[in-house]
Order: structure tokens, then sequence, then C-alpha cells
């Protein structure tokens, strides 16, 4: 079926204009931030209702790459996803290669809390009051890492990693320390959206997302590798929330 001559003009801006590029991944941000804002007053102390405006932030900016992408004329496989079957060979590769990512990731994790202890002492712990439903409840923990699977470590490469490095690329940094460029923006904005973890949650997260973002470039944008990767520390963080509490 042919697309409509407003989806076409739409599709070829986002395709030739910097403008609407531009607009295109300032309205992914604002429509996401404005929802939580919207509706977060609504959830009042109910932690998991808070979780539940938050994932759906999420699903409104995939929804919206999802848009883009379509509008565009491409496909998951520009962003580096694809879902097919593969090669036993080739699985064991991605599953190597996505420990390595996850290695590297927890690296920048953790180098950003010893920076920040460095500057300005000890730093508090990150706000994970938010995950407090998860105390002595195994059946939450397992639904828990179910979306976070779907809506984080899926989600959230696909936005900062994929989304971000790939459109910004698109406006005139694709050389190679253009392309370095945009995974430092795509960490700082990463690092950014983590402002409730407090200074040093956003700089550990950025940094975090800045290893993210070079293995996403030297690892010829496999996402699946950084998704992956993603979902190890996910559950990492999300088992010991849970263990605290005993």
């Amino acid at each position: 079926m042919k697309r409509n001559n407003v989806e076409t003009k739409i599709g070829y801006l986002l395709n030739t204009n910097k403008i609407v590029k531009i607009s295109e991944i300032l309205l992914v941000f604002i429509l996401a931030f404005a929802l939580i804002k919207l509706l977060t007053p609504y959830a009042g102390d109910n932690q998991l209702l808070l979780m539940g405006i938050i994932w759906s932030a999420n699903i409104l900016m995939i929804g919206l790459v999802l848009l883009g992408i379509k509008l565009r004329g491409q496909k998951w496989s520009d962003f580096g996803l694809t879902f097919g079957r593969i090669s036993l060979k080739k699985s064991i590769r991605i599953f190597l290669l996505s420990l390595l990512a996850c290695t590297l990731g927890a690296a920048g994790f953790m180098l950003g809390t010893l920076v920040m202890a460095n500057i300005s002492g000890m730093p508090e712990s990150a706000d994970m009051s938010v995950y407090e439903y998860l105390y002595n409840n195994i059946f939450m923990l397992v639904i828990t890492l179910i979306g976070v699977y779907i809506i984080s470590s899926f989600g959230e490469e696909v936005v900062y990693r994929a989304f971000l490095i790939n459109r910004i690329s698109e406006l005139g940094f694709d050389s190679k320390y253009g392309k370095m460029a945009t995974v430092i923006i795509s960490a700082v904005i990463f690092g950014l959206v983590h402002y409730t973890w407090g200074p040093t949650g956003m700089v550990s997260t950025g940094l975090f997302g800045l290893a993210m973002g070079i293995c996403y470039l030297k690892f010829k944008k496999n996402l699946w590798i950084l998704v992956l990767a993603h979902a190890y520390l996910d559950t990492i963080l999300l088992v010991q929330v849970y263990m605290s509490s005993n």
C-alpha cells in the first residue's frame, strides 16, 4: 500500500531537512518529559504507579522513533536490529561481545562513581526508592525484569544509542570525529535524563552511555549486543535491590 501524500512529504523532510531532523529529536524527548511531568502528581507516593508512568514515557519515545523510521521508508536494520535467524557461530560471537560491552559499561559506571567521590567526597547513593515495591516480592521482581528488558534494556538502547547517534550523525556529524561527537552528545543526554539519581548517578550513567555508544560504533552498529549488555546490568541492579530487603 502506498503512503499518502502527507506521509511522503514528512518522510522527505525528515530525510533532507536539518531543521525537521532536529525537531524530531526534540519532539521525542519533550513529549516524553511532558508526559512524566503531567502524570507524576497523580502517582503520589505510589512507587509502582510512578514506575508505570516512566515506562509509559519510554514506550512513547520508542513509538515516535519507530514512526520516524517508517516515515523515512527505513527499516529496523538501519539501526542495527535484525530479527531473522542467525547461525550458532554468530550467536556465540554476539554473546561474547555483549559480555565485553557489559564489562566496559560497568567500568564506565564505576569510573563515574569514583570520579565524583574524588570531587565531592563520598557521594550519596542513587535514589532507588522507586523500586521499593520489589522488597521481599519475588513475583514483582520477575515481572519488573521482563518489563525492564523491553522498556529499558531494549528501549533505551534504541533511543539513546541507535536513534540519537544515527540522527545526530545525519546533521553533518558523519566524519570520524563527528561520529565521536555524536557518541559524546548521546552519552551526555543519557546522563541528564537520570537526574533523579543525583549528580553521581548522572555522571555514572553518562559514562556508561559513552561506553555503550563506543561499542555501538565499534561493533558495526549491532544493537543486539548492547541490548544484551544492558540487560545483564539491569538484572544485577534489580536483583541487588531485591536482595537489599533481606
